[in-house]
């Protein structure tokens, strides 16, 4: 009986060892079928932003930026209740 246990015990870590094996072997495949010699660099701009030049990616190929614009909060108001003197707010 103790070997079944064992063996029970055992099943879960060769199963998780042979998926991550299997994970690795797929992305070392993936990324040299690739097949792209130059990954390219950043380089900052003069305003400041970064940008990847000499690079396989296709700026065609990638999804449009969305500008984002953040409002500014408005401040909040103070609370009143029963204890505060709303006579005393300015």
């Amino acid at each position: 009986m103790a070997v079944g246990s064992r063996v029970a015990g055992v099943l879960p870590l060769a199963g998780a060892s042979l998926a991550a094996a299997v994970l690795a072997g797929v992305a070392v495949f993936s990324v040299h079928q690739a097949g792209c010699a130059d990954p390219g660099r950043y380089v900052q701009r003069a305003d400041g932003q970064m940008e990847l030049v000499d690079s396989c990616v296709d700026p065609a190929q990638l999804p449009p930026a969305h500008q984002q614009t953040r409002k500014q909060p408005e401040p909040a108001e103070p609370a009143l209740n029963e204890l505060t003197d709303s006579d005393s707010l300015p």
